[in-house]
């Protein structure tokens, strides 16, 4: 290995081809002035990025297996993660965010170019350093990073009924309450980033149904703690936004996708079904019967489109035919929500097909949660997180508790820094180690929390 930084940047040979092609994409698009790049390796360091040449991942992986025989202290774990958060004020940056450089806004050729944006949004995704300070990007509220810190306090809250933990949840309540996107006809929340995919393109708090989904549910948590009516009333008009504002995609049958939001038509399994998840939660509560027969015909859609292995590609579009992790656990926490809020087990063979390909398939003997269905890389921090989530949704804990461990213990011994918060990726030849606050700290904070849950001695 190199010990010295020269242009571009090298740890090792595949770090330097990495950075060099990740320069040159900057440089395609004339947005890079970087020039010849001589940087101090603390420098780097400090980016988040650690690379390594395959024979040092080996060797650390191997130190990593030897210090694991010890037992994991869970809650010192996430009291560190805790601490960070607190630090940052649950505040920071995300994969995604990079539209909201004030560099990239200030040239206005590159800022309303397609092609500009979705290069410069990739480019910030894949990057394994975070330039993200010198390109003016600030640390913001993530109203989703929002609605899981708010469900992480639930859960503390009913393992540990704590005055700290009740303020925390009505904190979080108010802040999402604020954050409402506004102009559509109910309550929703999107991103407080522009955001550039290849089927579309989301101007700043476009509201979403995932975002919406998971927020609204996080202040039905919360409503029933506090028996506060705000945050009631706003999961209920979140549903109006779900049956009035999303685009449905039909099939012959009269069943439907939701839309991701208002302003595509894509068919994105794991969102459809989260909305059906909201609606069946309300229906628990309000009765209404039009929002279980809407959730239904959601997860007929949804469940048509299973696979004989059981499982999901990510949507319909060419470019959506990859099966991953994360949602494969979206999917099944939803069809497991269906049933529990409205009592209807018509899609249980479904779930249990899709559970049983998820388990088999997304994680391995030592404890690595895979990104894709046929790959282990990159190890993204979502896939481990999103594990004990599941198994909760499914009653499944108590009989893949040392799967769920295990994952949970190589996840903090290999991607839990000494500041306390995780990093984002594992790839082949680097670890991304960006502290990104939604997709990293926020689903490890509640992840830990589901696992305190159901195992409270680690609790303390």
């Amino acid at each position: 290995m190199t010990s010295h930084l020269g242009i571009y940047f090298s740890l090792s040979k595949n770090g330097f081809q990495e950075s060099r092609r990740i320069c040159n994409q900057l440089r395609s698009i004339s947005l890079c002035c970087l020039g010849p790049c001589v940087f101090t390796k603390k420098q780097i360091l400090s980016w988040g990025i650690y690379s390594l040449d395959n024979e040092q991942i080996k060797m650390n992986a191997t130190e990593k297996k030897n210090t694991m025989s010890e037992p994991i202290d869970f809650f010192n774990s996430f009291e560190q993660l805790a601490a960070f958060c607190s630090q940052e004020e649950y505040k920071g940056y995300d994969p995604y965010d990079s539209l909201n450089s004030k560099l990239f806004q200030a040239v206005p050729l590159l800022s309303k170019s397609r092609i500009a944006k979705l290069a410069w949004t990739q480019f910030f995704k894949r990057a394994p350093f975070n330039l993200r300070p010198l390109v003016g990007v600030p640390k913001e509220y993530n109203p989703k990073a929002l609605g899981l810190f708010l469900t992480s306090y639930c859960n503390l809250y009913e393992i540990d009924a704590q005055s700290d933990y009740l303020d925390q949840i009505n904190f979080f309540g108010d802040r999402i309450l604020e954050l409402q996107s506004k102009g559509w006809r109910g309550s929703c929340w999107g991103y407080n980033f522009d955001w550039q995919a290849r089927a579309f393109f989301q101007p700043k708090y476009t509201p979403t149904v995932v975002a919406t989904t998971f927020i609204a549910c996080a202040l039905l948590d919360a409503f029933e703690i506090t028996k506060r009516e705000a945050f009631f009333k706003a999961a209920r008009s979140a549903c109006d936004f779900v049956l009035k504002d999303l685009y449905r995609t039909y099939d012959d049958k009269g069943n439907f996708s939701f839309s991701y939001s208002p302003l595509d038509k894509s068919v994105v399994f794991n969102a459809s079904l989260l909305g059906a998840r909201l609606l069946s939660r309300v229906y628990s509560i309000s009765g209404e019967k039009e929002l279980y027969e809407e959730a239904k015909k959601s997860v007929t859609f949804a469940c048509g489109y299973q696979q004989e292995n059981g499982a999901w590609s990510y949507g319909t579009l060419p470019f959506h035919q990859w099966i991953d992790n994360f949602h494969t656990g979206y999917n099944l926490e939803c069809l497991s929500d269906f049933a529990r809020y409205t009592g209807d087990h018509s899609f249980d063979s479904c779930m249990n097909k899709g559970f049983d390909y998820y388990i088999q398939t997304f994680f391995t003997a030592e404890g690595i949660s895979k990104y894709y269905n046929n790959s282990t890389y990159p190890v993204d921090i979502h896939a481990p997180t999103q594990l004990l989530i599941t198994l909760d949704k499914l009653g499944q804990y108590e009989k893949y508790k040392e799967m769920a461990t295990k994952v949970m213990g190589w996840t903090i011994e290999n991607m839990q820094s000494s500041q306390g918060y995780f990093y984002y990726q594992i790839n082949k030849h680097f670890t991304s180690k960006i502290p990104y606050m939604r997709w990293a700290q926020a689903w490890m904070f509640l992840s830990f929390t589901v696992l305190f849950k159901n195992e409270r001695s680690l609790y303390r």
